[in-house]
């Protein structure tokens, strides 16, 4: 057995063209042979297939997949036969929205709002499932030429019922730094507001053209996520309706407990802006110095008191110098 290439057939299926290549698997647009359907299979790479935890992740997509319907998610097909791994799903025309606000960013609030409520929805269905997507990006979002949008790749969704599963493959954190959740970034599991926060950053970047934190690389964008606040839309973009502001400033708040508290929470206020709740304000954050800080400090006071010890010690010894007081006893 080999990984497959264009031109080859899988099963019933013909691979018709490369999508991508990903650190795991490639993506190849195909044709089933008897019916003439287009299809998009996800193939492991072969050196995978012997992991037995990659293997039950795996597994876990393509149930998550098929145990969903809903129009704004993309559909998990089941195939009569499979003689190897891999994740046969529906083909959908148009393009990532990473390559559509690679070119059009930002998009009039309108735009905006109606890509983020039809994620909201999708999420929403997921959330009744019992299931995080964790890994909510523009790259994860499809697209139509008609301006509809479905969710893609369940690869690092959890059903919150199931038991964790840890492979060595993948990172303590996982998700997309740009647009995860500070308690993601700590290396917890996630949960509905997870997902908030990542299409609230998602919103952000539709209606300013930029993320909420621009720090730079991606371990700079992961330090300010932690431990400072995310720049205000309206910086960005002057015009924004205050409404809008509050609405994304909540969704992406760095605290989840201020975070809307599910996808439905969030989808009635998109649904009607001008109803939306200021978001929670912060408290305000303490400094937080680095070790090497504290252990600096530390060092100077320390130098310090020995110097102004020395220094009476020395004043207290030259001529002349007025004799020490005497013990008085009571």
């Amino acid at each position: 057995m080999h990984d497959p290439e264009v031109g080859e057939q899988l099963d019933r299926y013909r691979l018709t063209e490369l999508l991508a290549r990903g650190g795991m698997a490639s993506v190849f647009k195909a044709v089933e042979v008897d019916s003439g359907q287009e299809v998009v299979l996800k193939v492991p790479y072969i050196q995978y297939e012997s992991d037995v935890v990659f293997y039950q992740r795996f597994q876990r997509e393509e149930q998550i997949g098929r145990s969903l319907r809903h129009p704004g998610i993309v559909r998990v097909l089941e195939p009569a036969e499979k003689t190897r791994l891999y994740l046969a799903m529906e083909y959908v025309p148009g393009r990532s929205l990473a390559e559509v606000l690679a070119a059009e960013r930002p998009f009039p609030p309108a735009r905006a709002l109606s890509v983020a409520i039809q994620l909201a929805e999708a999420l929403d269905c997921l959330q009744q499932h019992g299931i995080v997507h964790r890994d909510v990006k523009p790259g994860n979002v499809r697209v139509l030429p008609g301006g509809e949008v479905k969710l893609l790749d369940f690869g690092i969704a959890l059903i919150e019922s199931a038991r964790r599963l840890t492979w060595a493959g993948l990172s303590h954190a996982v998700g997309t730094p740009d647009y995860m959740a500070p308690e993601q970034i700590r290396g917890r599991r996630g949960d509905a507001r997870t997902d908030v926060y990542a299409l609230g950053t998602l919103l952000y970047e539709m209606l300013t053209g930029h993320l909420p934190h621009e720090s730079g690389d991606a371990a700079a964008v992961l330090e300010s996520k932690l431990h400072g606040e995310p720049t205000p839309p309206s910086e960005h973009a002057p015009g924004l309706e205050p409404a809008l502001q509050a609405i994304v400033l909540r969704a992406i708040a760095p605290d989840p407990r201020h975070r809307y508290a599910s996808a439905a929470e969030l989808l009635g206020d998109l649904r009607c802006p001008s109803a939306a709740r200021p978001p929670v304000a912060p408290p305000p954050r303490r400094s937080r110095l680095t070790r090497r800080a504290r252990r600096w400090i530390a060092a100077s006071v320390i130098v310090g008191a020995l110097l102004v010890g020395l220094a009476s010690l020395a004043w207290m010894g030259r001529p002349g110098a007025p004799p020490a007081p005497a013990a008085v006893n009571p």
